[in-house]
């Protein structure tokens, strides 16, 4: 980048984080002497990420519904998620047990309306209103259209999904499938990449959240190829009750953050739970349309300015490291994003990442801002039956696939990747 008096010193600013925290993290991932200069490492693992084989897992997952968490179909589907990540060659592959009994739900006094599949419509009930205004009326951040979780089964009208998700959760026990790259010199320090594989509102859970799910699931097949090495370790998480409040990933916070750089057994090499280093989270990649317009629509297309939102939460306790962090991950996505680039925000917010987020420098990529975007409507198929296959277009799917090229190519920079000869 060019700089002179005319830069903003934002961008500034921006760019120095960024090249100051990867530069910072790869002097001590430095790459084997051995590795042909020619060769770019992070390009040839960014060449490995396929759109079709990304949406073969989203469609994998959504073969079980919803997911809701406390069902059969959430049982299995964690079993599937085990056996995917053997099949590609993931080491380490453990479960994190916990309970899970909260009180009764009372009943939803107000159900969503029935939607069409092929309709897109946010008018679930209620008027569409300005999300803020500026002077003399004008709006400054777009129409919003209701939110609201669909509990309602017969809100779906799709025969066979509706029967996929008929089974209400019960309390007990929960799990949760992780594995881990082991790093080969620093093998007690790691990053985390997560997504939450359980969904809710009686759909497929395409977007929310097979996509960040099928990304995590993509990336741990090809850091594990016997041909790449790290120097720090990557462990990949599917948090499970993450619609229920973030449980899964309380619970692996509650019982293994004392756990971290333990060497066990003592002078055996091994670090069950290594440092963490990082959590970047990944919840729903795909729907970038837009904001509703007046009549409380948004658009059937994928916006031609779609992005990558990387977030940080402005008011955790490791603000400053989180945001070194985001910074990185844009900067990796300038280089290396093949359709989409990557914006940086501060409104990280009721995802896996939250329960990390004092404890490690934590970010969240998903396809909107969460409050400000999300909330506001911006996504009419979150929570609700649109959340289909049938939903979404390959356009859609390549955002998802541009997110995993972020973080593919920002985690390879953080942990000294290369591919051996």
């Amino acid at each position: 980048m060019r700089i002179n008096n005319n830069t903003p010193k934002l961008i500034i600013l921006a760019a120095a984080i960024a090249i100051g925290f990867i530069d910072g993290h790869m002097s001590a991932n430095a790459q084997d002497d051995s590795q042909d200069d020619s060769r770019d490492p992070i390009l040839e693992l960014v060449g490995r990420l396929e759109l079709e084989s990304y949406k073969t897992v989203i469609q994998g997952l959504a073969q079980f519904g919803d997911r809701r968490q406390g069902t059969e179909r959430n049982r299995l589907a964690v079993d599937w998620i085990e056996e995917q990540l053997r099949a590609a060659g993931c080491s380490n592959i453990e479960r994190l047990h916990y309970e899970f009994n909260p009180e009764p739900r009372p009943p939803r006094q107000r159900p969503l309306q029935p939607t069409a599949p092929i309709e897109l419509t946010t008018s679930t009930g209620g008027n569409v209103g300005r999300n803020g205004s500026g002077p003399g009326g004008s709006s400054i951040y777009g129409y919003r259209a209701p939110t609201g979780v669909n509990r309602d089964l017969m809100a779906q009208p799709n025969e066979r999904i509706r029967e996929l998700n008929r089974e209400e959760p019960m309390n007990g026990p929960r799990s949760q499938v992780y594995c881990t790259k082991v790093g080969s010199t620093r093998p007690h320090e790691m990053y985390i990449l997560g997504a939450h594989m359980d969904g809710h509102g009686v759909n497929e859970a395409v977007n929310d959240d097979a996509s960040g799910t099928a990304l995590v699931m993509e990336l741990a097949r090809i850091f594990s190829s016997p041909d790449v090495e790290t120097d720090v370790s990557i462990r990949f998480a599917l948090w499970n009750n993450e619609e229920t409040g973030l449980n899964g990933s309380t619970a692996y916070v509650e019982q293994r953050r004392e756990l971290q750089g333990i060497e066990n057994p003592a002078n055996s090499g091994e670090y069950p739970e290594p440092s963490w280093l990082g959590m970047i989270q990944h919840d729903m990649m795909l729907w970038d349309h837009g904001a509703p317009g007046a009549d409380g629509e948004v658009s059937r297309d994928q916006r031609p300015e779609a992005d990558v939102n990387i977030e940080f939460q402005s008011n955790s306790d490791l603000v400053e490291e989180s945001m070194k962090l985001a910074f990185a991950f844009k900067a990796a996505a300038d280089e290396y994003n093949t359709d989409y680039p990557a914006t940086v925000g501060p409104h990280m917010t009721n995802t896996d990442s939250t329960p990390f987020m004092n404890e490690v420098a934590s970010i969240s990529l998903r396809e909107n801002e969460r409050g400000a975007h999300t909330g506001a409507g911006w996504n009419p198929t979150w929570h609700t039956p649109l959340d289909v296959w049938t939903m979404f277009s390959d356009d859609d799917f390549r955002l998802g696939l541009n997110a995993a090229q972020t973080t593919l190519s920002a985690i390879a920079k953080l942990t000294g990747v290369r591919i051996k000869n």
